[in-house]
């Protein structure tokens, strides 16, 4: 595989890990300190913002990236690093948005806001699954660079 994919995926990585990282760090708990329905419809239409083909493929592609990465090396090299980057980047964070963080943004979206509860449970929910995310796509983009270097 020619380097400037593997300097692809990991700056994609990298980038993802670092959008997903702000949100666990900075965005939510100042969502949290709002009253709770404006906590909620602010991250509602953030929700809405993120479906973007900008982001989707930065966040997506970089999954193809990955995937294909994993693939070809399981056929051919076996590097170490870039086995490891693959499965984080595809499980931790693709499977984790695909099988946690959407299912969470889909039943906010269809909160009406009355109710507190559903929000404080996203709340906590969201952001662990997402922390997930970024530690996952750091690990992968560490493993990537790694590559590169060594």
């Amino acid at each position: 595989m020619p380097d400037w994919v593997l300097l692809l995926a990991a700056l994609g990585a990298g980038l993802v890990a670092g959008a997903f990282a702000v949100f666990s760090l900075m965005v939510m708990p100042a969502l949290a300190a709002l009253p709770d329905r404006a906590g909620a419809a602010a991250m509602q239409s953030i929700n809405r913002a993120a479906i973007r083909p900008t982001f989707l493929t930065l966040l997506f592609g970089t999954a193809v990236l990955c995937l294909a990465l994993g693939v070809l090396e399981l056929a051919g090299e076996r590097r170490p690093l870039v086995l490891v980057a693959a499965l984080a980047y595809v499980v931790g964070v693709a499977g984790v948005t695909v099988a946690a963080n959407v299912p969470l943004n889909e039943a906010l979206a269809r909160a009406d806001g009355t109710d507190p509860a559903p929000w404080r449970r996203y709340l906590r929910r969201w952001t662990a699954w997402n922390t997930v995310r970024s530690v996952a796509a750091l690990a992968s983009a560490a493993a990537l660079a790694g590559e590169l270097v060594g």
